[in-house]
């Protein structure tokens, strides 16, 4: 089968930040006042995916409401500075080429449950912005990724579409969508691979797996 669009999840399938978030949420917590929250880079892949409240309510489920969505604020601020200071974009192997390769021959999008700002941050810090007609987030709608992805095929997409991913929620999301799913498993998460379109252990299969 012969995509036209392709949409992709950003953290676990594009790039890998979790060290750098996990240092500045820390920071975070502990300019804040609180107790050292001792938040790891391995802890953070089992939560990159979901949305940012359930990530506050995992992380931080001994504070009320009101004092999590303070704190998660501050921790995207600081994520947003401590990864505006790398130099090298952690990006996966091979991701840089394959994007340029891709956008010769196919439309792409991203769809992320991150907070406001934060594709537009990878997008710069990578160059890759070059390449990607429309993106989509919960910061910005507070909707499900499944309803994102569906937001920006609204807007955007005549053609055959499949989304990207690595996690189980990536899956559940293209499935309420109604596209296709390739299963990144270099990344974060583990799937049912018999429910996805494909499985690649590399970006760079994605070239041909998509027509």
């Amino acid at each position: 089968m012969k995509f036209e669009n392709i949409i992709f999840d950003v953290d676990g399938t594009l790039w890998d930040t979790t060290k750098t978030v996990a240092d500045s949420w820390n920071y975070a917590v502990e300019t804040l006042g609180y107790p050292s929250a001792g938040i790891t880079g391995e802890q953070l892949k089992n939560e990159f995916g979901k949305t940012m409240d359930v990530i506050a309510e995992d992380l931080f489920p001994h504070l009320p409401v009101s004092e999590r969505d303070v704190l998660m604020e501050a921790c995207c601020r600081w994520e947003d500075e401590f990864l505006e200071r790398l130099d090298i974009p952690p990006l996966y192997p091979d991701v840089r080429e394959t994007v340029a390769a891709l956008a010769g021959t196919h439309r792409l999008f991203i769809v992320s449950n991150c907070q406001s700002g934060y594709i537009e941050l990878f997008l710069r810090k990578t160059g890759l912005g070059k390449y990607v007609t429309d993106i989509e987030c919960f910061g910005n709608t507070k909707k499900t990724k499944g309803e994102n992805i569906r937001l920006v095929m609204d807007r955007n997409i005549p053609g055959s579409t499949c989304y990207v991913g690595d996690t189980a929620g990536d899956q559940k999301a293209a499935k309420w969508a109604g596209i296709p799913f390739i299963y990144a498993s270099y990344g974060f998460g583990q799937v049912d691979e018999g429910d996805c379109f494909a499985s690649i252990s590399s970006i760079r299969e994605l070239t041909k797996v998509t027509g």
